[in-house]
This record gives C-alpha cells, sequence and structure tokens, in this order.
C-alpha cells in the first residue's frame, strides 16, 4: 500500500488514557492517569489548556463539538462537563458506583453512553437534565470500552474483562448477541466504516486482536504479533488500515482488506493505551505512557513537534488509585 507514516505532533507529559480528535478545530484532547486534561492545537503548536480535574485518573474524555463541550470520566466515579472554549464546568453527576471507564457520544442524538468497572453501562440523556435513560446489564467483569456502530447509531458494542464483545441496542436493556472468542479479558473494540462488511474488530489481553462479522457471529481473522496486551484498536474510517495498539509499546498498521502486516511504529514512548482517528483527516493521535503523538498517513514531511512546549512544562508522574483494577 505504500503508506507513508510520519510525525505531526509528539507532546511529552505524564500517562496519557485516552485521546480524542476534534471533528472542525486543530485540537487534540488528552486524559491523563494524573487527574489532568489537556487540549493541544496540533496546527499553532501550543498548548491550549491543562488543568486539573481531580487527583485520581481521568480515563476518558470526548468531545461533543455541537454543543462546544468536552465529557470526562474520572476514577471519581463522575461524569464531568466543561465548555471547550472557556474550560467553566457545565455540569456533573455521579454516573456510576466504580471507575468510569469510557464515554460514547451519540453522533446526533443528546445521548451519551458510559461504561463503568460496576459492569454496567448506562445511557444519559442531555436534554433531560442528564437523566439516567437506561442501564444495560450483562457484562460480570469491568466494561473497559463502548462504541457506536457509525452504519446505525441506534446500535453500539461493548468489550470487556469478562472474555466478550456484546452487541446492543438503545432501546433494549438485554444484548443482542455476545461474540466470546478472546482467552483473556477484552480491552477495546471498534466498528468498520464501510458498508461492503459488517465487522468488529477487538483486542484483549491475550495478545490476539480478532476481526468477527456480527451478523454470522463468527471471527473472520485473527491479528497476530503483539507482544503485550492488546489496549486500543482502530478501523480507519476512510483508509483501508487498521491500527492496533499494545503495552509492548508499539502501533501496528494492518491492511484491512488482506489484514497483511504494513508497518509496526515505535515512538518510544513506552505502552500504548489509545487510538483516534477522523474522518476527513490523514490524522491519527495516540495516547501513550510519556505523552502523546499525532502521525499524518501519506505524509512525507514532518509539519510539527511539540517537544518544545513539553520542555516547558513541570515534570509529572502517573499516580496511582490504590485500586487493583487494570492499569
Amino acid at each position: 500500500m505504500a503508506l507513508k507514516f510520519s510525525i505531526k505532533h509528539r507532546f511529552a507529559s505524564s500517562r496519557v488514557k485516552c485521546v480524542d480528535l476534534h471533528p472542525t478545530e486543530p485540537w487534540m484532547l488528552c486524559a491523563l492517569h494524573n487527574g489532568h486534561v489537556q487540549i493541544m492545537n496540533y496546527k499553532t503548536q501550543q498548548l491550549v489548556k491543562d488543568f486539573e480535574l481531580c487527583d485520581l485518573p481521568v480515563r476518558s474524555a470526548r468531545f461533543v463539538a455541537r454543543k462546544n463541550w468536552i465529557i470526562t470520566g474520572s476514577d471519581d466515579k463522575l461524569i464531568r462537563i466543561f465548555d471547550c472554549k472557556t474550560m467553566e464546568q457545565v455540569h456533573s453527576f455521579e454516573a456510576h458506583s466504580d471507575f468510569v471507564r469510557c464515554i460514547a457520544v451519540h453522533p446526533t442524538e443528546p445521548l451519551v453512553l458510559t461504561s463503568s468497572d460496576d459492569k454496567l453501562i448506562k445511557l444519559w440523556n442531555w436534554e433531560k437534565m442528564w437523566e439516567c435513560q437506561r442501564i444495560f446489564e450483562g457484562h460480570t467483569h469491568y466494561v473497559m470500552q463502548i462504541v457506536f456502530n457509525p452504519k446505525d447509531n441506534n446500535t453500539f458494542a461493548s468489550a470487556s474483562l469478562d472474555r466478550t464483545v456484546k452487541v446492543w441496542q438503545l432501546d433494549s436493556v438485554s444484548a443482542n448477541l455476545t461474540l466470546e472468542g478472546h482467552e483473556k479479558g477484552v480491552n477495546c473494540v471498534d466498528y468498520y466504516h464501510g458498508d461492503d462488511k459488517s465487522y468488529l474488530i477487538s483486542g484483549a489481553d491475550d495478545r490476539l486482536v480478532m476481526i468477527w462479522d456480527y451478523e454470522n457471529k463468527t471471527c473472520v481473522q485473527t491479528l497476530e504479533g503483539h507482544a503485550q496486551n492488546i489496549t486500543s484498536v482502530c478501523f480507519h474510517p476512510e483508509l483501508p488500515i487498521v491500527l492496533t495498539g499494545s503495552e509492548d509499546g508499539t502501533v501496528r498498521i494492518w491492511h484491512s482488506d488482506t489484514y497483511c502486516l504494513e508497518t509496526s511504529l515505535n515512538y518510544g514512548f513506552k505502552r500504548v493505551w489509545s487510538i483516534s482517528s477522523m474522518g476527513g483527516t490523514n490524522n491519527v493521535a495516540m495516547g501513550c505512557d510519556e505523552g502523546s503523538i499525532i502521525i499524518k498517513v501519506s505524509s512525507e514531511e514532518p509539519t510539527m513537534s511539540m517537544d518544545k512546549v513539553a520542555s516547558a512544562l513541570p515534570a509529572t508522574s502517573a499516580t496511582s488509585s490504590g485500586n487493583s483494577s487494570p492499569n
């Protein structure tokens, strides 16, 4: 495929648990293990905002562009909503009885899904004063990630340490189907965006990546090669590639049709925790133990580095939550 990968942004910081890209602004959002949230402008090479949310890990943060919001989920069990221009807190509430692992924002409706170590997934409506409209039960261990189906926004998938991937509908509290095949806990899940395949991808602590046909409930491909737990998986919304991140410090790029390994990237930021890509751009963001990176796919020349900004920031270190939960 002859893709090229160049560093567009490299930002040293504490452990980055989640990254998100703004759909219209040149912003990358980072949720940090030390309780901070950061916004970086990867065009101006500026740190836009760095503020402390709490003294516990922030495991998820998402842009809601149509509301000019940032939504965060953290180990203090709270969901917080901020104005992403002023960074003033709009609202906060206790969403779960344990750590908040993941947030998924519905692309058109005023709905947000959250998942937690309490084994539950909850649906919230911000137009109804953040009312909890539905609780989805069925997982028997921590629910590590949730993601909406881009081809059917009424359905979503979840990954759990109970070794399963489940597919749900918003109007039903019971899962439509359960995909079983991983030998250890599943950390991450994503949907294929094209119309030609009804596929899901999952990554687990068994170091395997599995491609599922969720209509036929079968595993169609297993990707092997990572040396440690799989922490993040991503079907690029436009390019024919699959990205997989691991605690082995690498991001592997696979062809989404042939499943051949295209390349393995290692930028020396240690364990990879999060990968985010955005339609309409070739930028891919990565969150790692020692910072965040944005690469540009198919670009021959690096366009920027954030090292000079990072060097001006005080050194930070990841803090432990004192809980035996996975990192």
